[in-house]
């Protein structure tokens, strides 16, 4: 375990070297994601995620000669790094002049022959799933193989689509491979994930967003997804077949879960649709996921745990003895139900934003705090306390209002506090806290409810989920224009507070 937390190390070292100095060299060159059409950043990004990860997996490979009892895999290794080279350039390529799916799959498949052919990793069986009896796949065990790389390869890349997720989901898959190779007494593929699991660790430094990271400043790109993709499959089919069999092949499908569903899920509802499958949309899980709401870190650490739920769920199988065939018939009981949920996402997205509200999580949409509502006598309560928490900040902006009770005579106030900063991800934060300390401090005041206060569109509107609602629904807002007047306004600490008439 010590050998492979320092090879752990040394990959991850490897890996973030190489991003840092390809992070400068990708802009001379060109390999750089550039913003627009159905991409969800508005930053130009370096396409240089692969790179670290396949230098880490250079390095691991360089390692395995110099270990005991891998020289007897030395050919095998020879062409793991033929097939990950051709990937990896392959997946460059693609970034700079983007080519066509055909030119992708014809090469995805020559390098699915690559691992049969010269590291005879074939996938000559599906495990006991003929009442019993192997599933034996004969003649057809090198095409399957091959349809099942390219598969694998194309599904990871799929869902490379918000900073952080295909980096977090390879980051669990290689993590439970890691798992099941070692305590399977298959030590060179537990070399292998955990070397290339340093590189993932190295590449998520850079592409996912946390504390003072508010976007990431080095996206996978398809080198890097391609490269990641070819090296499940391999992993994923050697460890399921003779002479190592560690796992059973129905349990490879649970620890490949999220970007198995994910991608056939997908393609399916676009054939549904009478569309072609390869088409781009926003229906993948994660922008259904913003949909709701969710702010892209959130998006991802709830995604990778339902995806380390599964794979365990799949080892937890396997230990256990269940049958094959029950494993099977539940996976595709999960996948029914996740088919069931991206068809309908008008009953889905409500669903997540009730998550989200019960979570207590904060929205990307969020731009201040909502105040409301109080009846006139509390009014003045609620500017003044408004006022003393905001007394020391000056990037503020305070609108109070008065409104009409749709068909009652009766009044009431609220207030709209808008935090102006240029850093979206920045605002966000601060609004959390800033939440939680006037909850604090009109708590049991006046029935004053406080909130996150949301840019108003069809997108985050929570009355909007049904496939029946109309565009006019803003005609029946109770804070429309028709039914409020503006009592009270005030710009930072630059200006007094001064009760309109």
């Amino acid at each position: 375990m010590m050998s492979l937390a320092i090879l752990f190390g040394f990959g991850l070292v490897l890996s973030g070297v190489a991003i840092r100095i390809g992070i400068p060299l990708s802009q001379q060159l060109g390999v750089v994601d550039q913003p627009g059409g159905h991409k969800l950043h508005d930053h130009s990004t370096p396409f240089v995620g692969g790179v670290g990860v396949f230098v880490a997996l250079l390095g691991t490979l360089a390692l395995t000669g110099a270990l005991p009892g891998m020289d007897s895999a030395a050919v095998q290794w020879q062409a793991v790094a033929l097939g990950a080279t051709v990937m990896f350039f392959t997946g460059l390529v693609d970034d700079i002049h983007h080519l066509s799916f055909r030119i992708r799959f014809v090469i995805q498949a020559v390098v699915a022959l690559v691992m049969v052919l010269g590291g005879g990793v074939v996938l000559f069986d599906l495990g006991y799933l003929a009442f019993g009896h192997k599933l034996e796949l004969g003649f057809l065990a090198i095409p399957f193989t091959v349809f099942a790389t390219i598969g694998v390869i194309n599904a990871l890349n799929m869902i490379d689509g918000i900073d952080g997720l295909s980096g977090s989901v390879s980051l669990v898959t290689l993590f439970l491979l890691t798992l099941v190779a070692f305590s399977g007494g298959a030590y060179g593929y537990a070399v292998l994930a955990v070397g290339v699991l340093g590189g993932v660790a190295g590449f998520l430094y850079f592409n996912m967003r946390y504390w003072s990271h508010r976007r990431a400043r080095v996206f996978l790109g398809d080198n890097g997804s391609m490269l990641l993709g070819f090296l499940f499959a391999w992993l994923l089919i050697a460890l399921s077949q003779e002479p190592v069999r560690v796992i059973r092949p129905v349990t490879a499908l649970w620890l490949f879960s999220i970007p198995l569903m994910d991608t056939l899920g997908v393609m399916l509802r676009r054939l549904w649709l009478g569309k072609s499958p390869f088409r781009p949309d926003r229906h993948h899980l994660h922008h259904l996921f913003i949909r709701a709401g969710f702010r892209v870190q959130d998006i991802v650490y709830a995604i990778a745990l339902v995806h380390l739920t599964l794979g365990l769920i799949g080892i937890a199988g396997l230990r256990m003895g269940v049958p094959g065939i029950w494993m099977l018939a539940a996976y595709l009981v999960v996948f029914a139900g996740y088919f069931y949920l991206i068809v309908r996402p008008w009953r889905f997205v409500p669903v997540l934003r009730r998550v989200h509200t019960f979570l207590g999580l904060t929205s990307p949409d969020t731009r201040g705090v909502f105040l409301g509502n109080c009846d006139l006598n509390g009014a003045l309560d609620l500017i003044a306390g408004i006022a003393s928490e905001m007394k020391s900040r000056d990037d503020y902006q305070l609108h109070v209002y008065q409104a009409e009770r749709e068909g009652r005579q009766d009044r009431y106030v609220y207030a709209v506090l808008e935090v102006l900063n240029e850093d979206t991800e920045t605002s966000v934060g601060e609004i959390k806290g800033l939440v939680e300390k006037l909850k604090r401090r009109f708590k049991g005041k006046a029935g004053i409810r406080v909130r996150q206060f949301l840019i108003r569109n069809s997108a985050n509107d929570r009355r909007v989920g049904s496939k029946h609602i109309t565009q006019d629904f803003r005609s029946i807002d109770r804070r429309s224009k028709h039914h409020k007047k503006l009592i009270h306004s005030a710009h930072g600490i630059s200006q007094p507070m001064a009760v309109m008439a």
